[in-house]
């Protein structure tokens, strides 16, 4: 069975990742290729990977920038396997037998798609970090156990292996340009389609910590593409059960969203403090991100 490894990347020195997965392929001599899609990277990261040209099956380099749901679509019209293994470009490989590991499962199961899962440093980091870290040990380091209770809801993108077929049948949203909810739309595509996500022990390390102030960006333009896909999407029960937009749509039908609104503006300046210190509980940043989609939802 042959392996195609997709990274998409962008802004990220991707050589180590590169030459643990290259190593892993030579020493257990595995059937694999690699193929690189940069997302039109600052001139710095190109000339820092340019080199891995020699290295990998194949590297695209893209000229505009087209998101992260897009460009994993892309990378269907370069891989020649059944298989497609999506890793993120900050990943750290971890494990020695990391693609044997997924290998065996794929030959054993003959899966439709598996999630491996990731983790971060189990050493709190210093205040400035703590917001991103916090988030990863709590919502997204989820041990196997935990994530085979619910598959769909606890499925990432950053390690991930799928059937091309099915990829090509459920393709990643691209309407959702910017960062956020493509991992959520994209397994909830499949659960409509009945299409079963497989998960395994077998993560990749987080290798890019994010300040509080990365992350809480993130989290508001995670608000923003939220609002677009509640305003554009014609598949309303699909944006109706994602956490934050069933909040909204309970204070919309309640009448609450103008009493929200107003605590959330007269608060907002103590919440950002609070949330950019690093110690803040994840239900202030939920508070956060919902005031910023009802903000988002009030524009034209």
């Amino acid at each position: 069975m042959k392996l195609s490894i997709c990274i998409p990347v962008y802004n990220f020195d991707v050589n180590d990742l590169v030459n643990d997965l290259q190593n892993q392929i030579i020493s257990n001599k595995l059937d694999a290729e690699i193929i690189l899609i940069d997302d039109a990277s600052n001139t710095e990261f190109i000339n820092k990977n340019k080199n891995l040209e020699e290295t990998v099956s194949q590297f695209v380099f893209l000229d505009k920038n087209i998101g992260r749901s897009k460009i994993r679509n892309l990378f269907l019209n370069y891989s020649h396997s059944e298989y497609l293994l999506f890793l993120d470009c900050d990943g750290k490989i971890i494990s020695h037998t990391f693609l044997k590991n997924y290998i065996d499962f794929i030959n054993t199961k003959n899966p439709d798609i598996v999630f491996g899962g990731r983790k971060v440093n189990d050493v709190k980091p210093s205040a400035e970090y703590g917001l991103r870290w916090r988030f990863a040990v709590e919502r997204e380091n989820l041990p196997l156990k935990q994530r085979l209770k619910s598959p769909y809801l606890d499925f990432q993108t950053n390690n991930f292996i799928v059937r091309k077929s099915v990829l090509e049948n459920n393709p990643f949203n691209e309407t959702i340009t910017q960062y956020g909810y493509e991992d959520l739309i994209f397994a909830k595509d499949l659960f409509k389609n009945k299409v079963f996500i497989d998960h395994i022990d077998n993560p990749v390390f987080n290798n890019d910590v994010e300040t509080n102030e990365v992350f809480l960006a993130k989290a508001d333009q995670s608000a923003k593409s939220l609002s677009q896909l509640i305003k554009s999407d014609k598949d309303v029960e699909r944006i109706s059960k994602i956490k934050l937009a069933k909040a909204y749509s309970r204070l919309k039908k309640t009448g609450g969203i103008f009493l929200y609104r107003l605590i959330y503006k007269l608060s907002k300046p103590y919440l950002q403090k609070k949330l950019l210190g690093g110690n803040a509980s994840l239900k202030a940043l939920d508070f956060y991100k919902l005031g910023q989609l009802i903000n988002y939802m009030t524009k034209p």
